[in-house]
């Protein structure tokens, strides 16, 4: 049995009425994000002027620094809600009508950006993440509840504070009986709008006890690509359904009858509301392929191994700069937009929660390693592959292979010997195995964590635990 954080994302049917409260609520929480950053900016300028009178008046940086320092910046959480309580009543008499989780949950939003702000300022964050701006009525609606009556009253019905019970187009039958069992306990529930249609999701605490794999010894591996989604070692092919190509003619009808029409007017929003449930439709076929091959693999399989693909690097633009401009941008812009299209890390996601489910193991090869250079059979490893060579020709030994195959069998050859070197070390079973004894490899393995059945021995690296 094992304890996860799993959600369960449902779409709802409300009434006029209902959705009415639904909008207010995402107002509401717009509302107040906007309100603290107007006051974190507000309270930075008066730093600011502070800092500058205190170096006119001959004061060092430092002493300038601690004057500054007298005015209050609301930055967390805690400091946000006590400011926006203390203005409430003055700057939103009607904030009674809606949960105070609504205003809650966008201050929360604020606190959360300000602080990737910071740390990514200082280092401690991977990646750029600017200030926040502030959110228009176009900016994406959601909110969340985390205390009141949150429940799933029946297979059809759910229960939320200060909106009431709503029905659902699909039904909550699974979740609801797992609720009666004791076996999930709900944490929150996030109430979103995507395409003209809402949603809520509850976030659980659910204990799994999912079988193991039917195959638990064999290992498979996974090469995606963009011409076929994905190629298995054992010769299997996953063709790629190419789920943007068949609306991105659409996309761009629509795109441009949107920039002709109005800002403000009723047929833009009309158009834009076509325009969103094209991309919707196109993000559910494509999450909906990935399911069911992630799904299949693990429950089939003891051990997948993948690579670790740099999308960002991959898909950079070709377009270069004004003094030296690129070549062949509009093909490296197709080819980016098919890289993209395949989602190699929504695809990684669900197939680390996945496996840890069942007790397998997921082994990521190092970017470093030549999986679509080296030669299967014989092992010689080729200085340059172009892309539009399909099929590899090893001059050493002369095989003759599909790219993708030849990649996807080197890639469960590195996970057997990955598997084997775990073999050589000693080592001792951290908690969650227990207090046994294990040989481990001196070099360890790059696992995703929370994945690999008790009688592996590879070590672990990062762990997800989202769901479908």
């Amino acid at each position: 049995m094992t304890v996860v954080h799993q959600r369960f994302r449902f779409e709802l049917d409300p009434n006029d009425k209902s959705s009415s409260k639904l909008s207010s609520h995402t107002g509401a929480s717009r509302f107040a994000y906007n309100f603290g950053l107007a006051l974190v900016k507000q309270r930075l300028a008066e730093r600011a002027k502070l800092r500058a009178w205190a170096t006119d008046y001959g004061l060092c940086a430092d002493q300038a620094e601690v004057f500054a320092r007298s005015v209050e910046v609301p930055w967390n959480l805690y400091s946000l809600r006590r400011e926006w309580n203390s203005a409430k009543s003055t700057i939103a008499p009607w904030w009674s009508e809606n949960s105070k989780e609504a205003y809650s949950s966008g201050l929360d939003g604020l606190a959360r950006a300000l602080d990737n702000f910071s740390k990514a300022r200082s280092g401690e964050r991977a990646g750029q993440s600017g200030f926040p701006s502030f959110k228009n009525k176009s900016a994406r609606k959601f909110y969340r509840f985390t205390t009141g009556a949150i429940k799933v009253v029946d297979g059809r019905h759910v229960q939320l504070p200060r909106i009431g019970v709503l029905r659902t187009k699909e039904p909550a039958t699974k979740l609801r009986a797992m609720l009666d069992s004791g076996r999930a306990r709900i944490l929150s529930a996030t109430i979103s709008e995507l395409a003209g249609r809402w949603f809520v999701s509850f976030a659980c605490e659910v204990e799994r006890s999912d079988r193991e794999a039917k195959c638990p010894s064999e290992i498979i591996a996974v090469d995606l690509g963009v011409k076929r989604l994905a190629t298995l070692s054992n010769g299997e092919i996953i063709e790629n359904p190419r789920v943007l190509s068949r609306y991105r003619r659409r996309m761009a009808t629509l795109q441009r009858k949107i920039a002709r029409q109005q800002s403000g007017s009723r047929r833009r929003a009309h158009s834009k509301a076509k325009l969103a449930r094209c991309h919707k439709r196109v993000a559910d076929a494509r999450r909906d392929v990935l399911h069911k091959l992630t799904t299949e693999l693990a429950e089939t399989y003891g051990t997948v191994v993948i690579e670790d693909l740099a999308v960002k690097n991959m898909t950079k633009s070709a377009s270069g700069t004004v003094e030296s401009p690129g070549t062949n941008v509009a093909q490296k812009s197709g080819l980016n937009r098919a890289i993209l299209d395949v989602a190699p890390a929504e695809f990684r996601r669900q197939l680390t929660y996945k496996m840890a489910w069942h007790s397998g193991c997921l082994i990521v090869a190092a970017r470093c390693y030549p999986s679509s250079k080296t030669c299967s059979s014989c092992g010689e490893v080729r200085a340059k592959l172009s892309l539009h060579e399909r099929t590899y020709t090893c001059e050493h030994c002369g095989l003759a292979i599909d790219r993708d195959l030849n990649a996807a069998i080197n890639l469960a050859a590195y996970g057997r010997r990955e598997l084997n070197v775990a073999g050589s070390g000693l080592e001792t079973v951290n908690a969650r195995r227990g207090g046994q004894p294990r040989l481990r490899s001196q070099s360890p393995v790059k696992r995703e964590d929370g994945t690999g059945s008790p009688d592996r021995t590879v070590t672990a690296s990062s762990q997800g635990q989202a769901a479908k």
